[in-house]
């Protein structure tokens, strides 16, 4: 046990082994969440006017965190909210409006709609920002851009912000093809990999280490850690951090079934396991198939009301993900030969990040040449991320 936390040189006297013991036993403790440290960010929003980037994950406990920062009397004026809504309810890709928070009255500004990046105008009259939102450790996952354009519209307008970090679920591997900047997007703003382990606190660190934000900015930027977290740390999430992946599984295999969204594939979208399953009507009869219906979370979804055949990963509790798993595609690739897979070539190369990996299936390329041809960015990546982790 000592070897695997890599303590084997730990040390023999009293004072040292107490220090260790100490460190062993935090380790066991419950992960707690950077919105959960109170007495480290309270004293910084004393007496200012506060806005919140946030949505239904931004939680102390069971309370939202504007609910409990208004109940500490701190003076939340205004709510910024990303995809999906500030209560997390609409579909990946809809449009969402501003509005009024129906419990506190608060205005709701859409950072998904007609701006993905707050205006100075929203901005007027807040003296600091706080940003709690759950991420997956996925580039095309687009909280990650919404912080980008919070940092920079921040700096921009001398306002500090602080991060109120939470676990990556996909926090303990790196791996995939590194953008390529041609394809950024909002679904990629930024030369990483798909799978890029880091927690959105330490991600909000690169951004401004690496010079992202426009013009030379840097952000007045405070990162609230996590407690009892280290990279290695199983986390499962409290409540959905977006509309379909409502499961542990379903988060570990989102990194690797998305790209099949911008193909003929059904990831099982109007079904009750949304990237836990893969098929389509047109793979051969198996014993597993699903038949997608129009639902809150996935209006119009794609095979509606057609039966597809295919797999179920959705009963694998146990299932942690150690790499972007390339089979998905590849099978489906197979399965589909003569028939079109990828029907919407834009957005699978700015989800790949590249036009690469594209001509790579069309052309058989194995598994092991696909691996290889992005192995040294990714390594380079590897190090530019170690210059900015918090935790082990």
């Amino acid at each position: 046990m000592i070897a695997s936390c890599g303590y084997s040189n730990a040390p023999q006297h009293d004072e040292g082994r107490s220090v260790f013991v100490n460190d062993q036993i935090e380790r066991l403790l419950p992960v707690s969440v950077g919105a959960e440290q109170t007495t480290n960010y309270l004293p910084m929003l004393e007496g200012k006017k506060v806005g919140i980037v946030g949505n239904q994950s931004s939680l102390i406990g069971e309370t939202h965190l504007v609910d409990s920062l208004l109940s500490l009397n701190i003076d939340v004026i205004k709510v910024f909210s990303p995809e999906h809504g500030f209560r997390g309810d609409a579909d990946a890709g809809e449009h969402v409006s501003s509005e009024r928070d129906q419990k506190t009255g608060l205005p709701i500004v859409s950072l998904y709609g007609k701006n993905k990046k707050p205006t100075q105008d929203q901005l007027k009259g807040l003296d600091i920002v706080v940003f709690d939102i759950q991420d997956v450790g996925v580039r095309f996952y687009t909280y990650i851009s919404t912080l980008h354009y919070v940092m920079e519209a921040c700096a921009e307008a001398n306002i500090p912000v602080i991060v109120l970090d939470r676990p990556n679920p996909n926090g303990h591997y790196v791996d995939g093809p590194v953008l390529d900047m041609k394809y950024a997007s909002f679904v990629g703003m930024h030369p990483v990999p798909i799978v890029y382990g880091m927690t959105i606190g330490e991600y909000g660190k690169m951004i401004n280490g690496e010079g992202w934000l426009e013009n030379d900015l840097n952000c007045d930027l405070t990162v609230i850690p996590c407690k009892n977290y280290d990279h290695n740390t199983p986390y499962s999430l409290p409540v959905p951090p977006s509309p379909n992946l409502r499961s542990d599984v379903s988060i570990q295999l989102y990194p690797s079934l998305c790209l099949l969204e911008a193909t003929t594939v059904s990831v099982g979208r109007g079904t009750d396991g949304p990237f836990e399953r893969y098929g389509h009507p047109d793979f051969p009869e198996m014993d597993f198939s699903f038949t997608p219906k129009s639902g809150p979370g996935s209006k119009n979804p794609k095979h509606e009301g057609e039966k597809c055949y295919g797999y179920n990963m959705g009963d694998q509790e146990d299932r942690r993900e150690t790499r972007f798993e390339l089979n998905f595609l590849l099978n489906s690739n197979k399965l589909l030969k003569g028939k079109t897979f990828v029907d919407r070539t834009r957005m699978f190369n700015l989800l790949a990040g590249n036009d690469v990996l594209i001509q790579q299936l069309k052309n058989g390329t194995s598994e092991e040449d696909i691996r290889a041809s992005w192995e040294e960015k990714l390594n380079d990546f590897k190090l530019i991320r170690e210059k900015y982790l918090v935790y082990e």
